[in-house]
C-alpha cells in the first residue's frame, strides 16, 4: 500500500510537479513559498489518494484547486502575523528588555539613599537637576569648593556603596 501512495505521488509530481510550481510561484512571487505550496498539494493528494481517479473528476484541477486553497491560507496567515525581520546592526528590536535598566536605577537610588543628605543633595542638583557647580552652590547656599568636595566624596563613597553591592549580589548568585 505504501508503495503504491509514494508512486501516485512521485506521478503526480513528474506530470505536474512544474505546472503547479509555475502557477504557485506567479502567483506568490516568492520561489520557496511557491515550493512549500507544490510540497503542501503533493502531501495532500497522498493523504486523498484512495479518493483521486479520473472518473471523480479532473486530477489536475484538483490539484490546482487545493494549490489555491494553499495559497489562500498563506497568505491569510502572513497577513495576520506582522512581517518578521532579522535582527541585525541596522534593524534593532523595537524594545529592548528594560529588566537590567530597571534593577540597575533601583540599585543606584538605593545606594544614592544611603549617601549623606550633605552628599546626596550636591549629587542631585548636579547630576539631576543639570545644576552646574556654581548654580548648585547658589541654591544650596555653599561655597563652590565644597560642592566640588562633596561631589568628589559623594561619588566615591556611591561608587564604593555600589561595588559592595555588586560583590554582595554575586556572593548569593
Amino acid at each position: 500500500m505504501a508503495s503504491s501512495d509514494e508512486a501516485l505521488v512521485r506521478s503526480l509530481y513528474e506530470q505536474h510537479g512544474k505546472a503547479l510550481l509555475a502557477y504557485a510561484g506567479r502567483v506568490t512571487g516568492d520561489r520557496a513559498l511557491a515550493e512549500d505550496v507544490l510540497q503542501e498539494t503533493l502531501i495532500r493528494a497522498w493523504r486523498h489518494a484512495a479518493s483521486l481517479s479520473e472518473q471523480t473528476g479532473s486530477i489536475r484541477g484538483w490539484l490546482f484547486t487545493v494549490a489555491r486553497n494553499v495559497m489562500t491560507d498563506k497568505m491569510r496567515a502572513k497577513s495576520i502575523r506582522p512581517t518578521e525581520v532579522a535582527e541585525s546592526p541596522a534593524t534593532v528590536p523595537v524594545e529592548r528588555d528594560h529588566a537590567d535598566r530597571v534593577v540597575d536605577s533601583v540599585v543606584a537610588l538605593d545606594a544614592l539613599e544611603r549617601l549623606s543628605e550633605e552628599h546626596r543633595s550636591v549629587l542631585v542638583e548636579i547630576y539631576f537637576q543639570g545644576r552646574s557647580v556654581a548654580e548648585t552652590a547658589e541654591h544650596l547656599g555653599i561655597p563652590p569648593g565644597t560642592v566640588k568636595s562633596r561631589s568628589h566624596n559623594a561619588m566615591k563613597n556611591l561608587r564604593e556603596l555600589l561595588l559592595g553591592r555588586s560583590a554582595a549580589l554575586k556572593g548569593v548568585a
